[in-house]
């Protein structure tokens, strides 16, 4: 055997590491004397078309990730866009509904409210502790628009993290097996702790003898705050390197904690900064396309969300980058932007509001109770009506008509997840705007022939974030998750487009090109880390932009 060994830097010092050597081939016998590998990727893939309902795609791609973890992810990487939606939205939902019914084996790490004073325990038996990088944490409280799920949030995490390996990759770790895939001999991966859901009570699942969660009521909001503490200061004890990504809180919760630790530790909430930032990306190429169909400048837009839990909040406030951006104050970027909840529009006369909406509540109306989003859309005059309230066809033909009534390029981004509950189709949408929407989604439409022309929908789609944000976190070894690290994040993907896609008109690029949007994203977040000085590998701040794209590119592991 050859022994190799290959320098590295660490802390400003080069030091010298044993390269692993490839995984051996399996003995003769073990296969069929005329297996090829490439032929057999046509076979998984076969296998995978074989099967005529998503959910049924979705068991075949969890043994396959199992068993196979570079198949798995080599299927993702070539047929992107085809298996995306297969193991996130819109499946991921009935995956998540149906998780207690189709689980076959543990994937991720389990901690109840009954292991309160021991959690440091609990995740010690995670089999490999030194190389855990990304943990998603969830507490099913919340699943897309599906509401409390319990344990079976569990599949939110799982196909988050799947998406961390395939966007960005990270060395997936299998299960709670203590072998990686068969590429951790590359000194070039990152490994990370998978699906970790801390489920403390169920809903709705009494009467489900399969139901693999805890059957009691969710506890007090200051045993959860206490349990919360003891969590997260054992985790960052037990996994000195990991970045925690919250899921699927509840809308109260979702803000709570992401405050309550985002200073102490690197946290970041997909629900509210990448949903927030993903959005603001898109935003940004459609006020583009509007304002050029408009002949007004980028800083009159003004933008109606219909949806204010803790997603239309979040994104809320990370549009208000995109009127920074044109120059105006946060005081006028905040009065460009409304909100409407299950009770009308949100304004300071209309009574008590929960603590997270106060911000965004208009005190410029002091008239009746504004409930119709017709006469929303008539007193408001957006430019932009934002969807977050799961709330299924919300945006009528009527609601379309009127938003292209006042805008010749009206943007419409139904966003809630699932497809079921999209506050409207793409179909409906070119149509009742004669084909002139500027239109993103939660969740995936087909694109659409109008008039002879080819449109396409764009998907704000959270993976286009998360896996470069994370990676630059991991990388830059940050010691917090700031406001501009998402900012950058959002503004690298804007970037990203080519000129062939901005010639199309999309909004977003194509999800095949997922490994090089990350790529650009992590440089533009390492950057916004540094400038922030919250930074820990200061051998990446004397690399050029060229230099620390190419380091980035080195670390992501290929199938």
């Amino acid at each position: 055997m050859t022994i190799v060994l290959t320098p590295y830097w660490s802390n400003g010092v080069q030091k010298l590491r044993v390269a692993p050597q490839p995984p051996a081939a399996p003995k003769r016998g073990l296969v069929p004397a005329a297996f090829d590998r490439d032929v057999h990727t046509e076979r998984c893939l076969l296998q995978l078309r074989s099967k005529d309902k998503g959910i049924e795609k979705y068991i075949y791609l969890s043994y396959l990730k199992n068993e196979d973890p570079a198949m798995f992810y080599k299927l993702c990487l070539e047929h992107m866009a085809e298996i995306t939606p297969l193991i996130y939205t819109p499946t991921v939902g009935d995956a998540c509904v149906n998780f207690s019914h189709i689980f076959r084996r543990p994937e991720g790490l389990y901690v109840s409210i009954k292991d309160k004073g021991k959690i440091r325990d609990v995740l010690q038996n995670w089999p490999k502790i030194d190389e855990a990088r990304i943990s998603v944490v969830t507490d099913g409280s919340r699943i897309l628009g599906l509401g409390d799920l319990g344990v079976n949030g569990m599949g939110i995490s799982i196909g988050k993290l799947s998406l961390y390996v395939a966007g960005a990759g990270y060395v997936a770790m299998c299960s709670s097996r203590t072998e990686l895939t068969t590429t951790e001999a590359s000194d070039r991966s990152l490994p990370f702790l998978s699906a970790l859901t801390w489920a403390r009570t169920p809903r709705g699942t009494s009467t489900d003898p399969l139901y693999l969660g805890l059957r009691q009521k969710r506890v007090s909001d200051p045993e959860m705050e206490a349990f919360m503490d003891e969590f997260m200061q054992e985790m960052t004890a037990t996994f000195p390197k990991l970045m925690i990504q919250f899921e699927d809180f509840s809308t109260d919760n979702a803000f709570k904690y992401l405050e309550r630790y985002r200073k102490q530790y690197p946290v970041f909430n997909d629900d509210i900064q990448g949903t927030g930032a993903v959005v603001l990306s898109g935003f940004l190429n459609a006020a583009k396309l509007a304002s050029a169909a408009s002949g007004k400048p980028l800083s009159t837009h003004r933008i109606l969300f219909f949806g204010a839990g803790s997603a239309g909040v979040g994104v809320a406030s990370q549009l208000m980058s995109f009127f920074t951006l044109q120059g105006l104050t946060k005081e006028e970027a905040r009065r460009s932007i409304w909100l409407v909840d299950s009770q009308g529009l949100v304004y300071d006369a209309r009574g008590r509001l929960p603590e997270h909406k106060k911000y965004f509540s208009r005190n410029d109306y002091q008239g009746p109770p504004m409930t119709n989003l017709l006469d929303i859309i008539d007193y408001v005059r957006p430019t932009a009506l934002l969807g977050l309230s799961t709330i299924t066809n919300a945006f009528t033909s009527d609601v379309l008509e009127a938003m292209a009534l006042i805008n010749p390029r009206p943007i419409i981004f139904p966003l809630s997840n699932p497809v079921k509950l999209s506050e409207c189709s793409f179909a409906d949408a070119v149509e009742h705007t004669r084909g002139q929407v500027l239109f993103a989604s939660g969740s995936p439409f087909p694109e659409q022939e109008y008039q002879g022309k080819t449109l396409y929908p764009g998907q704000g789609n959270n993976m286009y974030i998360f896996p470069g944000l994370g990676l630059a976190a991991i990388l830059a070894r940050v010691s917090q998750v700031t406001d501009t690290m998402v900012e950058a994040s959002s503004l690298g993907l804007a970037n990203s487009l080519t000129d062939e896609e901005r010639a199309l008109g999309l909004l977003y690029p194509q999800v095949n090109r997922i490994r090089e949007i990350s790529a650009f994203i992590a440089k533009e977040v390492v950057r916004a880390a540094q400038k922030s000085g919250v930074d820990r590998s200061p051998d990446l701040r004397n690399k050029s932009d060229d230099e620390l794209l190419s380091f980035i590119n080195q670390k992501m592991w290929k199938p």
